[in-house]
């Protein structure tokens, strides 16, 4: 049975609007770690905010439509970094996890439910966030820097404080959104991922 996933333009509206979101949480800029390739930023509040809001799909694609525009070129993460070189490099695993963080994001959140609820997009944020994010990102900084992976796993333990902080400020504008501009939510069984199946025929 054939599947596909369609999107309609408000849907690609709320997509470049997210990856702007993204590209702009970017100019504060990075703040490096001594010792580790790998800088803080603020960006990845930005993929939070993306699954939450728009769902797995949708979400994906934001973070997805971001990361085509640095592969292009354009600086746009955080200190001004871009071009195809950041996706072969120690960060590149994070930037996958990224993508996949925002569509594992969007399920949680979304799925069976219509109003976002707090403990939902705080689980959503810390797995698809943290978990999926750190479980791609630490194997390939492992890998790139031929480094013990269990090295490269404790070396990231100085982000999780930040990153907690960006689950709650993602879970508190997120419900603050909710209430004061719900149309903004795309719902995964409503809009976001339109799954188009082909009609049944009916034999009489």
């Amino acid at each position: 049975m054939a599947r596909k996933v369609r999107f309609e333009l408000r849907d690609l509206t709320r997509i470049a609007v997210f990856s702007a979101i993204i590209a702009v949480l970017g100019l504060p800029g990075a703040i490096p770690i001594f010792g580790s390739p790998v800088p803080i930023v603020v960006q990845n509040l930005g993929m939070m905010l993306a699954g939450v809001v728009l769902g797995p799909w949708a979400g994906a694609a934001a973070v997805l439509v971001f990361e085509v525009l640095v592969f292009a070129g354009l600086p746009l993460l955080s200190g001004g970094h871009g071009g195809a070189a950041v996706f072969f490099g120690p960060t590149a695993g994070y930037l996958i996890g990224w993508v996949v963080g925002a569509f594992v994001i969007g399920l949680i959140v979304n799925t069976g439910t219509r109003k976002p609820q707090w403990w939902r997009v705080a689980l959503g944020c810390v797995v698809g966030g943290i978990v999926v994010v750190y479980g791609m990102g630490i194997p390939v900084l492992a890998w790139v820097l031929s480094a013990p992976i269990d090295k490269m796993a404790l070396s990231n333990v100085v982000y999780l404080p930040g990153d907690v902080i960006k689950v709650i400020v993602a879970t508190v504008i997120s419900l603050a959104l909710w209430r004061a501009y719900p149309q903004s939510f795309v719902r995964t069984a409503a809009v976001t991922a339109r799954v188009e199946e082909p009609a049944a025929h009916v034999s009489y």
